[in-house]
């Protein structure tokens, strides 16, 4: 396949063609000066590494009537918020269904993985990795220990099969158990997750010490604050969809200034589909709404690259022969590709290039 266009990766957006042989890239260059390759299939559009969701709950997708009307609190705080209340009552063969419609629908979106918060305990996660087995999607799994006080065998039980612990936020949990949460993730070279200033404005100091590797929401956080997660190194998950739902929004335009690593989700799979395009168009529309306008750019990259470079693979965010990304071909005008990508994107558009390189997960 041969595509005339436009590529959108970790470099930016450019013109150029790109040659494809299944779903590897073989060949980049500028526009019109590909060689013909005979029968060769060409089209024109935009050439993307796949996306990463940012931050799901996909155990709530059990869910499956409109949830009640409340603060978040009550909706999804532990141990008694109507999530928990709901997963606690379902059974395993409903989660797992659940979470299996959930991971074919952003494969056909053309998602490459996700980072999974997955709660009731070991069971939660070992119940992820049978719904994950299978799946083409890359599946990275924050679990969390049920018990409190922390039980050191427990906790320990989780990170053996998980990829990080993902706890709520600091409010619900004290400092002792932050810490010694992220003891034990740095122990087994997994990473610690964090809500943050979600529901109120909580003081950076409060979810900074110790420093996760991901904090999710920061929708109350002041200029300052963000400051500080820059200065700590830390990077932001933003979900804009499920926070409007609740009458907040991140500053998206505040974090683009100070070039925080953001990532982009779709939250609680209660609320809506897990789709990273609609996230994407809503995550534009919303920041002009409320007058703090975030770039098509850097929304762009908080789906396409800033995941992988979270992960630790920069390559799979760059459209390169050789490379490892799993390119996505969008039908769309490339003559703006940021802006197309962000605002126009959806599984109707796609063309996948070859069949995808399925992943057994652990």
């Amino acid at each position: 396949m041969l595509v005339e266009g436009a590529v959108l990766d970790a470099d930016g957006p450019r013109a150029a063609y790109v040659r494809l042989r299944g779903d590897r890239v073989v060949e980049v260059g500028a526009p019109g000066t590909a060689s013909d390759r005979g029968r060769e299939r060409r089209l024109r559009g935009i050439v993307v590494p796949a996306p990463i969701n940012g931050h799901t709950h996909l155990g709530d997708a059990v869910s499956v009537r409109e949830p009640p009307a409340g603060p978040v609190a009550q909706l999804v705080a532990p141990p008694d918020g109507y999530k928990f209340r709901l997963l606690a009552t379902a059974s395993d063969s409903a989660k797992l269904a659940a979470i299996r419609a959930a991971l074919a629908r952003m494969a056909r979106e053309g998602v490459a993985g996700l980072l999974d918060f997955r709660e009731e305990g070991l069971a939660g996660v070992e119940l992820m990795r049978r719904a994950l087995r299978g799946s083409p999607l890359r599946g990275f799994v924050f679990g969390r220990p049920v018990r409190r006080p922390l039980v050191a065998s427990e906790l320990a039980a989780v990170l053996r099969v998980a990829d990080g612990i993902g706890l709520s936020s600091a409010r619900d949990e004290d400092a002792g158990t932050r810490r010694a949460v992220a003891r034990a993730c740095r122990r087994a070279g997994k990473r610690f997750g964090l809500h943050a200033s979600e529901a109120t404005r909580e003081p950076p100091e409060s979810y900074l010490d110790p420093a996760p590797d991901l904090l999710v929401h920061l929708t109350k956080a002041s200029r300052d604050d963000l400051e500080a997660v820059r200065a700590a190194g830390v990077a932001v998950a933003v979900c804009p969809r499920s926070n409007a739902l609740f009458g907040r929004q991140a500053d998206l335009r505040a974090m683009e200034r100070l070039g925080l690593p953001v990532l982009l989700g779709t939250d609680n799979a209660m609320f809506h589909a897990p789709s990273i395009w609609s996230e994407l168009q809503f995550a534009y529309t919303s920041s002009r709404l409320v007058g703090r306008p975030a770039s098509a750019a850097f929304l762009a990259r908080a789906a396409l690259v800033e995941p992988w470079q979270w992960l630790g693979e920069p390559g799979s965010a760059t459209i390169a022969p050789g490379s490892p990304a799993r390119p996505l071909v969008l039908r769309l005008p490339p003559d703006d590709p940021a802006y197309q990508v962000v605002t126009r994107a959806t599984e109707q558009v796609i063309v996948r290039p070859g069949p995808p390189r399925r992943r057994v997960a652990r």
